[in-house]
């Protein structure tokens, strides 16, 4: 279980494979100097509501991942969570697509 740290106060655990394939739509839109919402839907045990922050390039962003490989990115997943990244209501993670040859 990896950890998104945003402007070192908000800290949200997200599966290794999946923030991997954030990191890349998050790193992408924020090197275009495009600010955008990311939302997450919170744990039952922290209240279980959901939490928006406002991304932009010059906020501070840790991604950190608990095992040492990197996942193969589904380029599938890529475009359909910069779909939402690119929507009005801002970057949300969706299930990962089926693809057929992953990429390394």
């Amino acid at each position: 279980m990896g950890k998104f740290i945003y402007a070192d106060s908000v800290k949200v655990d997200i599966e290794d494979r999946a923030l991997a394939h954030l990191q890349v739509v998050i790193s992408n839109k924020l090197r275009r100097s495009e600010a955008f919402t990311f939302t997450w839907r919170e744990d039952a045990s922290v209240g279980d509501g959901r939490t928006s922050v406002w991304l932009h390039p010059a906020v501070p962003l840790v991604y950190r991942f608990y095992g040492s490989r990197r996942p193969q990115l589904n380029p599938a997943w890529v475009e359909a969570l910069a779909y939402t990244a690119n929507s009005p209501s801002g970057l949300h993670l969706v299930p990962e697509p089926v693809e057929s040859t992953p990429t390394p």
